[in-house]
């Protein structure tokens, strides 16, 4: 196979093995091994597998590079003319991963 369609975090992305990504945080250890199961489609030279909603005892494996956080995105609302503004800052929690191999 050449690429996978999966789904982590609400997210959809298209992968291929040995691609690094960032997805929304995963609860494992640096350096561990990653199963992803969601997996929507698969493709590649035999053709486009597509899966409803999910391809049949395919897998993706991934490896845990780094747990980190992401860039601070400010909140700012004011209401005019009331003297009335909050600031706010949120960072979200990372997780970087290598893609392996796909099973399928």
């Amino acid at each position: 196979m050449t690429y996978a369609v999966i789904r982590t975090g609400g997210k959809q992305y298209r992968v291929t093995p040995n691609a690094v990504l960032t997805v929304e945080k995963l609860e494992a250890e640096v350096g561990a091994t990653v199963t992803l199961h969601d997996v929507l489609a698969l493709g590649g030279e035999g053709g486009l597998q597509v899966g409803a909603p999910t391809v049949p005892g395919a897998s993706v494996t991934a490896t845990v590079l780094e747990q980190k956080r992401g860039d601070k995105v400010i909140i700012f609302k004011k209401r005019r003319r009331q003297n009335s503004r909050r600031k706010n800052g949120h960072r979200q929690h990372l997780t970087v991963l290598r893609i392996g191999d796909f099973a399928a």
